[in-house]
Order: C-alpha cells, then sequence, then structure tokens
C-alpha cells in the first residue's frame, strides 16, 4: 500500500516537493486554499500595473495535475493532529497521512498592531496586489477630475518589495502618465519610502545599500530613512514628528509565518517560524517537515535563511529526495545570491563576495526571474510584455477594476 504524503501550500516550496515526488510510490495530496501557483517576486509589477496577474500566476492543476500519484484540492487546513497524523480542512474533510509537509508561505507582520491592516494592506496575494493597483490608478483618476489636488504614495519599509514598489511606482507618476493627464501633473504626486532602521535594503549593507538608495532618489522617491512608523489610521501615517495623508498607504515591512505554525505546540522564533531540525523535521515529529517561508533553518554564516524562493524550491526538492530515499541528510542551502530590482535598467546584485549594481545587474535580475517563472507560456508573455514596456515606455495594465468594492 502506498504511503500518503500531505502537502499543504502551493508555494515554490510545496511544488518543488510535489514535483519531487511525482510519479514515485508515493500518493501525494496537496491542499492549498488559491486554486494558482504564485510567483511573489513580481507581484509588486501587478501592484504597479506592469503585468497582469494571470502573467506571474498558473493553475496548480496545470503545473502538477498531471501526474498520477498527485491530487490537488482546494481548501484550507485549519487543524493538525501530529498524534493521530491527521489534519482537518475548512470543508469538514479529514485526511491521513504518513508523512506531513507544511509549506503554508507567510503573511504581513504588523509587529502587534493588526489594526493597520485595514489601512496599510501588505502585498502577498493578486487579490493584495490588483487593490493597490486599483486604489492607485483610481488616485490619480481623482486628481485629474479634481476631486482631490495632491497625491502622496506611502510605502512602509525599505526592504527588496518597498524599494522595487517605489521605483515602479515613480516611473508611473513621473514618466507613464505624463502624457496621458490634461489637468494633473502627475510630477506633483510624493512618494514616500519609510525606513525604520538607518539603510535602505538593509540585508545588503555598505555599497549596495547605498547604491540602491541612490538610484530610487534619483528616480524622484523621498526616501526617509530612521522613521519608525508609530501610528496608522485613515489616510494618515505618524512617524515621529511626520505626518503623511496619503490614500495609497503599502506595508512592506516585513513578514511571519502562517498561523499554523501556532498549531505545531513547537518553538518558534521573533517572526513564528518554527525551529527545525537539520533534516528539516519537526522535533520528535520525523514524519512532519517544514519548510519555506514558515521555517526556521540555519544557513552557513549560522543565521536564519531568507524568506527566498530560492531557498524554498531547494528545501522542496530536499525533502522529496528523503522520502524517496527514506533516509535522513542534513539540508545545506546552495546560495545564488540576492538581487533586488529599482525602476527599469537599474538593479543591484550580491553573491558571495560579488556586488554589482546598475545595468548588469538588472539584466541579471531579468533573466533569473524569467528562469523561474513555472510554465514556458508565462515566460514568454512576461518577456514580451517587458520588451514591450521598455522600448515605447508604457505599462500596459492600467485598469481599474471593481471601484465600488475599493
Amino acid at each position: 500500500m502506498k504511503k500518503k504524503v500531505i502537502i499543504i501550500g502551493g508555494g515554490f516550496a510545496g511544488i518543488s516537493a510535489a514535483k519531487g515526488l511525482k510519479n514515485s510510490d508515493f500518493e501525494v495530496l496537496l491542499i492549498d486554499k488559491k486554486n494558482h501557483h504564485l510567483f511573489q517576486p513580481l507581484l509588486y509589477q501587478v501592484a504597479s500595473a506592469a503585468l497582469s496577474p494571470g502573467d506571474i500566476s498558473v493553475p496548480l492543476r496545470e503545473v502538477i495535475g498531471k501526474y498520477k500519484n498527485i491530487k490537488i484540492l482546494l481548501d484550507e487546513v485549519i487543524s493538525i493532529d501530529k498524534k493521530n497524523k491527521q489534519i482537518i480542512c475548512q470543508s469538514n474533510q479529514t485526511h491521513s497521512f504518513d508523512y506531513l509537509i507544511l509549506a503554508p508561505g507567510s503573511r504581513p507582520n504588523y509587529f502587534g498592531n493588526s489594526e493597520w491592516r485595514g489601512f496599510a494592506p501588505g502585498l502577498k496575494t493578486l487579490e493584495d496586489a490588483v487593490h493597490i493597483r486599483n486604489k492607485l490608478l483610481k488616485s490619480f483618476e481623482d486628481c485629474e477630475n479634481q476631486k482631490k489636488d495632491s497625491l502622496n504614495i506611502v510605502i512602509i519599509g525599505a526592504g527588496p518589495t518597498g524599494v522595487e514598489l517605489a521605483g515602479a511606482f515613480a516611473e508611473i507618476a513621473y514618466d507613464i502618465m505624463l502624457k496621458e493627464f490634461k489637468n494633473f501633473d502627475s510630477k506633483k504626486a510624493k512618494i514616500y519610502l519609510l525606513e525604520g532602521g538607518p539603510d535602505v535594503l538593509p540585508s545588503y549593507k555598505g555599497y549596495l545599500s547605498k547604491k540602491a538608495k541612490q538610484y530610487i532618489e534619483d528616480l524622484g522617491v523621498i526616501v526617509l530613512n530612521d522613521h519608525r512608523v508609530e501610528d496608522i489610521s485613515s489616510n494618515i501615517v505618524r512617524a515621529g514628528n511626520l505626518e503623511i495623508e496619503s490614500q495609497n498607504i503599502i506595508w512592506a515591512a516585513g513578514n511571519k509565518a502562517s498561523n499554523l505554525m501556532n498549531m505545531l505546540d513547537s518553538k518558534q522564533d521573533r517572526m513564528g517560524r518554527v525551529i527545525v531540525e537539520s533534516n528539516l523535521s519537526l522535533k520528535d515529529h520525523p514524519e512532519v517537515f517544514i519548510i519555506g517561508d514558515s521555517a526556521h533553518v540555519k544557513g552557513a554564516n549560522h543565521s536564519p535563511l531568507p524568506p527566498l524562493a530560492p531557498v524554498a524550491s531547494q528545501q522542496g526538492r530536499h525533502v522529496a529526495k528523503q522520502l524517496k530515499m527514506n533516509k535522513s541528510i542534513s539540508f545545506k542551502y546552495f546560495d545564488k545570491g540576492n538581487m533586488a530590482t529599482i525602476g527599469n535598467f537599474k538593479a543591484v546584485m550580491e553573491f558571495k563576495n560579488l556586488k554589482i549594481a546598475g545595468f548588469c545587474a538588472w539584466i541579471s535580475w531579468c533573466f533569473i526571474h524569467i528562469f523561474f517563472l513555472i510554465d514556458f507560456r508565462n515566460r514568454a508573455l512576461v518577456f514580451m510584455q517587458w520588451v514591450f514596456s521598455f522600448i515605447f515606455r508604457s505599462k500596459g495594465v492600467r485598469i481599474i477594476t471593481d471601484v465600488r468594492n475599493e
């Protein structure tokens, strides 16, 4: 009788684990509350109207549904019973497992201020990206129709997501929109990037951090370091003595692990990630694995591995390999470096001791992100969209939807 493997989450970690077990002797059930795999690193391009949601997402069934030993269930897990090896879903269905792979991803971390969520959405889902895009484009329309006389955009957090959003919004406001509005000078829009610490892209530090700040300021973004947000209310952000009025506030100041981790009754770090064994299994439960953004795994420098797609993908493949070999193997991450883009033709890249900024880093960023898209169809679409955008200096998806619900 085939052993049953349940995978929770259809992100990079879950998909990689499932693909690693394709056509094997295991019966695999992948559960996700969404029916699609999402390429999160490019979500900011949907939020900034550069790409359509379909360009960075693909149905789970299209990716792994073709394998006979893999089933997909559209549902949400609400309970995990480690002792009896069962999970319970929102649909009240109970599923038993021999092995459980938890890859539920992460969610925005408001650091104890959950009430801010309604005023400053994070960027984790397609719905988040479309919501941000709708509000941004509607704000431009309101200024054009003289319903408002100013437009402020506030991005909280100067990590990769915040920097990439700020750069993309600057291109819309200070370049793309200029020729399209008659009553509103879009150059008057102000884009603020707030960071509680002293550096932009703090994980890069030094030369690359300084270059990133220079690039983003050259685009016209107002960068405010050492401005820790103290309060967010309806259309108002307060950071120290600074108060900014804005209808476009985006939270990019950090993430924390999925709530599912709280069901495991296991030791967690301050981001809610469960501290796992060297082979990515849960302590005292070798049949349960945690991978991706919700796992606390130390790298070669003894620091926790970052929540990146390459980390998640390698962990998923590693767990699948262990199950097929029926052997415990310590996980070792192959570091492929970090990179972030700052508008068209500018990016920063770090690989071991190599630090690159500018056009060469941007070219590398483009090819690597295209490579990691799940299927060829999406790669071709995104590549053509980017080429069109760069040659004709146009953003192609400036469509407002569901205005009544905003």
